[in-house]
């Protein structure tokens, strides 16, 4: 089963810690990305750029509007993502919980799946 792990941050927090602080996380961030893939879990993973740098894409009625951000509702943004594959949802509940990003963040734990699902009718 394929997992990814969303990391969520406050969109202020990336601003405020010091460079000090942002190099430790990223190391510690690192050193859990090097233990998944000598385990052979890891699929990939990556930071995202400052949400005031996003654009958000919507398309109504054939007609696309942009929207820039930052975006005002944002009270925590998906600062980054790990994707790795293990046997179980226990498994990867005790990856998640093993993530150091869990420390100064929230860790959303989701399983990778379809997008649309035909219902069974029997």
């Amino acid at each position: 089963m394929t997992y990814m792990l969303l990391v969520m941050e406050e969109s202020k927090r990336k601003r405020s810690r010091t460079p000090e602080e942002g190099r430790r996380e990223m190391e510690r961030m690192m050193g859990f990305v090097r233990d998944l893939q000598a385990r052979g879990l890891w699929k990939g993973s990556d930071s995202l750029r400052s949400v005031s740098e996003g654009v958000r894409i919507e398309v109504r009625d054939h007609q696309r509007t942009l929207r820039d951000g930052p975006f005002a509702e944002s009270k925590e943004v998906v600062g980054g993502y790990v994707l790795f594959d293990c046997a179980s949802r226990e498994e990867a509940l005790a990856i998640a919980s093993q993530c150091p990003a869990a420390e100064w963040s929230t860790v959303e734990l989701r399983e990778v799946g379809v997008c649309y699902e035909e219902e069974d009718p029997g």
